[in-house]
């Protein structure tokens, strides 16, 4: 046993100055573990701005639920486009507006902007990568304009919404991962219903909701791939209790993970 100890420490020595006469580091794989890839901070940017909502007690409602969470995220905001339904932000200027972030959460309502140059700046980025949450008005965000590249992104295309009730949410993918024990029961905080129109090819329905006023089912919860990017989408979050919600809040958590890949 010493023997075997003295000609290990020997070995390891001889490796230290061949090491050391080539100006290397020793390579120490039995000794020194990397940090795995998953406890680095997601680093996520909102985008909010427009009509309708209480854009900054939402956001500052999603960032409490990460860390109420145990969830690790570095945050960007970018607050922008007044609180009109028709803006172009300043942000989407810069070609490389979303670089170095895992995921983007666009919860913003500019219904009436249509300028498709300015679409497809955003749309663009996420195709070539950039992963994606949408959240309730980015469904009605570019609504009139006549090009699909957004609704493409979205995985849904919806331009109008039902009244506001506590809609049952039913489950109809209970493995998956955003919606791993989503109670049964649930329904939501009081909130509005968006119409469905389409739901685009590469779009997975999590859950759905039922007209109260024809009986037609529509997604609440989904996920899409659009090009390289994983998307996922809640047409939820039109009131401030929806974002109080402690079962609507995990789901979004555990979505927004998994469009970061974590």
């Amino acid at each position: 046993m010493l023997l075997s100890l003295s000609r290990c420490l020997k070995t390891y020595l001889c490796m230290l100055m061949v090491s050391q006469a080539f100006g290397q580091e020793p390579k120490a794989t039995d000794v020194q573990i990397a940090e795995p890839s998953a406890k680095a901070p997601i680093k996520a940017m909102i985008v909010t701005g427009g009509c309708c909502h209480d854009y900054r007690f939402q956001s500052e409602a999603i960032m409490k639920a990460f860390k109420e969470s145990n969830v690790n995220v570095e945050w960007t905001v970018i607050h922008q486009g007044g609180t009109g339904t028709e803006a172009e932000i300043d942000l989407y200027d810069d070609p490389k507006w979303a670089d170095g972030f895992d995921v983007v959460i666009h919860n913003e309502c500019f219904a009436n902007t249509k300028n498709a140059d300015y679409i497809r700046r955003i749309t663009s980025a996420h195709h070539q990568g950039v992963n994606a949450v949408v959240v309730h008005c980015a469904m009605h965000t570019y609504r009139g304009v006549d090009i699909d590249d957004w609704r493409q992104f979205l995985g849904v295309t919806s331009r109008r919404h039902d009244h506001q009730s506590n809609y049952k949410i039913d489950v109809t993918q209970p493995d998956h991962a955003i919606m791993k024990d989503f109670p049964a029961d649930h329904k939501s905080a009081k909130d509005e219903l968006y119409i469905i129109e389409k739901v685009w090819p590469n779009t997975t329905v999590l859950a759905t909701s039922t007209s109260e006023k024809d009986g037609s089912k529509h997604p609440v919860f989904w996920t899409n791939q659009f090009g390289k990017a994983r998307v996922f989408g809640t047409t939820y979050g039109h009131s401030s209790d929806t974002f109080q919600d402690p079962v609507f809040l995990r789901a979004f958590v555990q979505g927004t993970k998994w469009a970061a890949g974590r």
